[in-house]
């Protein structure tokens, strides 16, 4: 008989559960790092949208409106200003850039602690396919303005209403899929990786836009746009809500112990030293997965925990019961503030490049890509380091103490050069971008599965909705104060990102204390 080549020799040598499980991370990986593509352009297009010109900083603000009635008959086409896109062409634009940014992160706040107990009660692949189609047409009609010629600020004030309302049904639905398919083995690690789906997100929605933003505006939301919707289509057709669904196998070993996971979908059993025995150890993730009871049969001992019901027969679990979970409270206020920083970073990082090193918008638009390729791996980072220590709360702790020099150093060195600019970017990314990746992916995960919802499998989103929905909070103020106080000086808003990590960090103390008190306990109880 022929050998086999070696290309199929390594698709057998996974098992049908491994390439399933391969599919839907890499699937949910692309989901929503489209949401995060159509989040980005905004930031982009703010330096086209209001350009620096020269009579704009020569003038106080009577003479402006005399200044610009005199170009009035020299308007571009479409009735753009020298100094930009009406309204935004005016000395208040930060003002009003603010205001966009606000729109759509309040509404993105307020509709998430909705989003987790609605995507509870409907099948993912159905809310997240309709979440996704409505954002690529909110995204598109943004866009839209531009070839339309629409100077209305409500206009776009309510295009970024609407589409901050519609993208909460993807966070909520993502981190519970994920959750049904990977279990707490190496979930630190595993969600880090797939977290940068935000970073990745932003990096295309960066180069998509700036490629388009000099010339015609208006395709850095359209384009984005088709391609959320297109992957709603995707989402429609082969996404997989949970390892049931297409029969997949969960058959511990014999000779184990049972014990309840955090959601407790099922029994789940963790091989004891009798496994070495069989030659097979037991899967990582499989040892923690979550599967529903009635599709993971196994045989009852003494020792078994009998779970709760079915994913289709626990009742929903309420928001105070959600947020009577240990850890839920001061996660999700750390959230607040770590997304506060991050997002201020999302939405004015190009414009504050634009200021520091004279660039355009294009060129601003592409280096600020750099924080989002040190989010990457700061994400990882964060969750390689929580799955070696088993301390999520330190781990987190640990990046904020070292994120809030970075970034007076990030205000004081990016004067310096491009060069400089280029370095800070990079470990500034990965030190903001870790604690909030980690709090959002395998701490969520966590919190909605531990043990007080004795069996509840369908606590997840709702658990997912109210962390991210708090922090969300946080990314609607950063933006909105940034836009408020720049005018002030950019000095003043890295303080204020300074003062924003260290209250994260005061929230999580408590826990961080609880963690480290733990570790002191169980070497004391070894030496016994």
């Amino acid at each position: 008989m022929a050998q086999l080549p070696p290309g199929i020799r390594f698709i057998t040598s996974f098992s049908r559960d491994q390439w399933y499980r391969a599919f839907i991370f890499s699937l949910t990986f692309l989901l929503y790092a489209s949401f995060h593509l159509s989040r980005k352009p905004i930031s982009i297009v703010k330096g086209e949208l209001h350009k620096h010109c020269a009579a704009s900083h020569e003038v106080e603000l009577d003479s402006y409106k005399e200044y610009a009635a005199q170009i009035q008959p020299l308007k571009k086409p479409f009735n753009a200003s020298q100094c930009g896109w009406e309204p935004f062409d005016k000395n208040n634009y930060k003002q009003l850039l603010g205001a966009l940014d606000y729109s759509f992160l309040c509404a993105y706040a307020v509709g998430m602690y909705l989003s987790g107990l609605i995507g509870e009660r409907l099948p993912i692949r159905y809310y997240l396919t309709g979440g996704m189609l409505a954002s690529g047409l909110f995204t598109a009609m943004f866009g839209l303005g531009y070839f339309y010629n629409i100077h209305n600020l409500w206009f776009y004030i309510m295009a970024q209403i609407a589409n901050g309302l519609v993208q909460t049904t993807g966070w909520p639905s993502v981190v519970t899929c994920i959750g049904n398919w990977f279990g707490k083995g190496r979930r630190g690690l595993i969600m880090g990786i797939w977290n940068s789906h935000t970073s990745v997100g932003n990096i295309l929605g960066s180069l998509i836009a700036a490629y388009w933003v000099s010339t015609c505006w208006g395709l850095s939301f359209v384009v984005p746009g088709v391609i959320v919707a297109v992957m709603g289509i995707v989402c429609f057709l082969f996404l997989i809500e949970h390892p049931k669904d297409v029969s997949c196998s969960c058959t511990p070993s014999s000779s184990s112990k049972t014990f309840l996971n955090g959601t407790a979908r099922c029994r789940i059993q963790m091989p004891t030293l009798n496994a070495k025995e069989n030659g097979k150890p037991q899967d990582p993730e499989m040892q923690h997965l979550l599967t529903d009871s009635e599709n993971c049969s196994v045989s009852l001992n003494s020792s078994t925990v009998v779970s709760g019901e079915g994913r289709h027969g626990t009742s929903a679990i309420s928001f105070l019961g959600a947020l009577r979970i240990p850890g839920v409270v001061e996660f999700s206020l750390c959230l607040l503030f770590a997304k506060l920083v991050s997002y201020t970073f999302l939405f004015w990082l190009p414009l504050y490049i634009t200021s520091v090193e004279h660039l355009d918008a294009k060129r601003a638009g592409d280096l600020s890509t750099l924080f989002d390729v040190g989010g990457i791996f700061g994400g990882i980072l964060a969750g390689l380091i929580s799955d070696r220590l088993e301390k999520r709360a330190s781990t987190c702790g640990m990046m904020l103490l070292l994120a809030a020099p970075t970034l007076y150093l990030f205000s004081t060195v990016s004067k310096m050069g491009l060069e400089a600019t280029v370095v800070m970017l990079l470990i500034s990314g990965a030190l903001v971008n870790g604690p909030y990746a980690l709090i959002t992916t395998a701490v969520s995960a966590d919190l909605g599965t531990h043990k007080s919802l004795k069996g509840n499998a369908r606590a997840l989103s709702t658990v997912t909705a109210i962390i991210d929905g708090t922090g969300s909070v946080g990314a609607a103020l950063g933006p909105l104060l940034a836009g408020l106080i720049s005018p002030s000086g950019w000095n003043n808003v890295f303080y204020m990102l300074m003062v924003a990590d260290a209250c994260a960090l005061l929230l999580l103390l408590r826990l961080i204390q609880k963690e480290l008190q733990c570790d002191a306990d169980h070497t004391l109880f070894k030496e016994h």
